[in-house]
């Protein structure tokens, strides 16, 4: 059993989230699992959401409280910066770096609007892919090389998620099947 660095507690492994964007869509998703050293304490964890009135979605691996408080602090950049992802997610990422509380908080984000979609960490890192998919958590590597081996067939960019987390819960025994997907269209697809 790992320990983290806060008072010899078992520290929670959880989750695969993945994010694909193609043919005009973004989606994100993420399985239900919360574990606790050997043991599952949550099979229906909702780590993906809707944020800024809905027009970001976003996923998150870490610890869940952790989450939260990133979540919340995204929500104020998007206040803060309507309309501008990138700018709010540099903000935050600095804000993670440079504040003591924060620099504590022990998680990942992948986020993403109708333009942009944005891997963000406590390191200081705002990510876009390379490609339209990107994956973070124990079963991260997982989705993420099935999704690269499915994105040039014909599957739509929902599918591809649920196909490839699918793959995930089958191998990471942090990861589950119980799946909550978000998408959005791209700007383009809407102006059409």
């Amino acid at each position: 059993m790992s320990h983290d660095d806060r008072g010899g507690l078992p520290s929670m492994h959880a989750t695969t989230i993945l994010m694909v964007r193609k043919g005009g869509r973004v989606v994100i998703g993420g399985d239900g699992q919360v574990s606790l050293g050997q043991t599952i304490v949550k099979g229906n964890a909702r780590k993906v959401r809707r944020l800024a009135k809905g027009s970001v979605i976003g996923g998150f691996a870490g610890a869940t409280a952790d989450a939260f408080t990133l979540f919340e602090r995204l929500e104020g950049k998007l206040e803060q910066y309507p309309g501008q992802l990138t700018r709010a997610c540099v903000e935050l990422t600095k804000d993670w770096r440079t504040d003591r509380y924060l620099r504590r908080l022990e998680a990942m984000m992948l986020v993403a609007d109708r333009d942009v979609s944005l891997l963000l960490s406590g390191s200081g890192d705002v990510l876009e892919p390379e490609s339209g998919v990107m994956a973070i958590g124990s079963g991260g590597n997982y989705a993420l090389a099935a999704a690269r081996a499915l994105e040039d067939g014909p599957h739509d960019a929902e599918e591809i998620v649920r196909r490839a987390m699918g793959i995930a819960a089958e191998i990471c025994v942090y990861t589950n099947g119980n799946l909550v997907i978000e998408a959005l269209e791209d700007a383009a697809v809407r102006a059409g």
